[in-house]
């Protein structure tokens, strides 16, 4: 699934509490303040002061440690800056847009004309990140040595189509029919047979995100309307039939760049409705439509940034609730819980500061004790901070049997943007498969990472050198050669060719739009 954000994409997060934000941050902030000219103590103390009080009104306190001091200084502090109202020589936000753009960011006031903040406390705040961030971006704990090899696996590279370098923005497999659905930015999606020979092409008005497979009805297909950032709602929702049908088909358009979308029966009233991720650019929303009815339309959270949601009965309550997925800077998990009648309650389960870039999650009963638990990655690196981060990666969540969850294991892994939970090795437990579209560039092969269970949250990794061979933004699992065990196969996206020259440069000359991984356990 592909999601892009100002600047480039995002694949569409990792998580750590905000406990553990601050316990990180204190050592190196105590040295720090150790060193400071007293005369200076009193405008730190308060541009901090400053700082929670400004940051919080739109997210969760980025501490400075996140960041080095070049990021803060000249990108996320001026576009934070931009956004209280302030001006800055040389910088205008609104420079490069459409004029159709720049008039709905008007509209919004995303940049307002009147000042927010005073200059001399806008100093202050500059001031306490320039003082208290890093020389330079904090570096990854060291991990298990990872086996460059895939024991498990056979791997395959599979291209589609004519196209100049890969692009794919959709992967889902169709269990009953045995098609794995492809698509493509460049409004093409492929279907693939089981031995993943073409079987179908169609060709979309906007590059698709998401596809479902309901029982006796047609696929139903979202499109994203505007790939770039955009406010412009041009999504759709739509039943993928050769031959319409006015009577039954679904056609849910001005939607606000969509990315993923799930269906049941929320309200319980026998029929079946769409919880919709519109995740937007400035602008966004969380939706639900009773009926998959346009004009029954019901908002969840009025925010852009919208990315996965995933509905289940979570409570035991007989009534389905919902689990969402936040990003575009308020980076955070929610469950809304189902009270009748339409109605919802909100819980946010895990919040992170915007730097952390959520991107994907999972719900598993990881423990297999009865309650589910959640699975996370982060690793949206592009907009205001492309830098490496060292929380960047993979984090599981054990769930207290009361919907409160501790975080029991984390992987490091540079760009993260999605992660599987299955029992890929038929014993029991189960392993991790994750991808990265980011990845570190001194090593790309490790763009894909399999997890394998040993026991206690104990994880030994693999990986495989054709997995350098591309950026890899979507991912599925499922049995696509029917042999009995879950297959992988992840999907390449390219955004730019300096892409792809840089891993020309490391050696590799073979770019795929999809990398299979066979199951070999069958």
């Amino acid at each position: 699934m592909l999601i892009v954000k100002k600047g480039l994409i995002v694949s569409l997060s990792v998580w750590i509490t905000s406990l553990s934000i601050n316990t990180t941050a204190t050592e190196p902030r105590t040295k720090l303040l150790a060193n400071i000219n007293p005369i200076l103590l009193d405008s730190a103390t308060s541009g901090k002061q400053l700082a929670i009080e400004y940051c919080q009104r739109c997210h969760l306190f980025p501490e400075p440690v996140l960041l080095d001091k070049k990021t803060w200084i000249s990108s996320v502090l001026p576009n934070m800056g931009q956004r209280l109202g302030l001006k800055f020589q040389g910088l205008d936000p609104l420079e490069d847009l459409l004029p159709e753009e720049e008039k709905l960011i008007r509209e919004l006031n995303i940049y307002p004309e009147t000042a927010a903040i005073s200059k001399e406390d806008w100093e202050k705040i500059v001031k306490y990140y320039e003082q208290e961030a890093p020389e330079e971006p904090l570096p990854q704990k060291k991990t298990a040595e990872i086996a460059d090899h895939l024991p498990l696996f056979k791997v395959q590279e599979i291209s589609i189509g004519d196209k100049p370098f890969p692009q794919t923005t959709l992967l889902k497999f169709n269990k009953a029919s045995s098609s794995l659905y492809v698509g493509d930015a460049q409004n093409s999606l492929y279907v693939l047979d089981s031995s993943f020979q073409l079987k179908d092409t169609w060709w979309i008005d906007t590059p698709p995100t998401d596809i479902d497979f309901p029982k006796n009805a047609m696929p139903r297909l979202l499109t994203i309307g505007i790939f770039k950032p955009s406010e412009q709602k041009l999504g759709r929702l739509m039943s993928l039939n050769k031959i319409s049908n006015p009577t039954s088909d679904v056609n849910i358009q001005t939607l606000p760049r969509p990315v993923q979308f799930a269906s049941g029966d929320i309200n319980t009233d026998g029929k079946e409705d769409v919880v919709i991720s519109g995740f937007g650019n400035h602008s966004g929303k969380l939706l639900w439509l009773d009926n998959f009815q346009p004009e029954k339309e019901h908002v969840l959270k009025a925010l852009p940034g919208a990315r996965k949601v995933e509905i289940t009965d979570f409570n035991k309550d007989k009534k389905p609730d919902i689990i969402a997925l936040t990003a575009q800077a308020r980076e955070e998990v929610s469950i809304f819980y189902n009270l009748g009648n339409g109605k919802f309650r909100e819980k946010i389960l895990l919040q992170f500061p915007p730097s952390y870039g959520m991107s994907y999650f999972e719900i598993v009963d990881f423990n297999k004790d009865g309650f589910q638990d959640i699975l996370v990655t982060n690793g949206d690196n592009w907009d205001l901070s492309p830098i490496q981060k060292n929380y960047h990666g993979v984090r599981l969540y054990l769930n207290d049997k009361k919907d409160n969850f501790k975080e029991v294991f984390f992987y490091p892994l540079h760009g993260a943007s999605k992660a599987v939970a299955r029992d890929f090795d038929n014993d029991g437990d189960i392993d991790i498969a994750a991808a990265s579209f980011y990845s570190d560039l001194k090593n790309p092969a490790h763009g894909f990472i399999y997890l394998q269970n040993e026991g206690q949250q104990d994880f030994k990794p693999f990986s495989t050198p054709e997995a350098a061979s591309g950026k890899w933004l979507t991912m599925e699992a499922a049995d696509i050669d029917q042999d009995g065990d879950l297959d992988i196969v992840l999907g390449s996206y390219f955004h730019t060719l300096n892409e792809m020259t840089q891993l020309v440069f490391k050696g590799v000359l073979s770019f795929p739009q999809l990398l299979v991984l066979k199951n070999q356990t069958k």
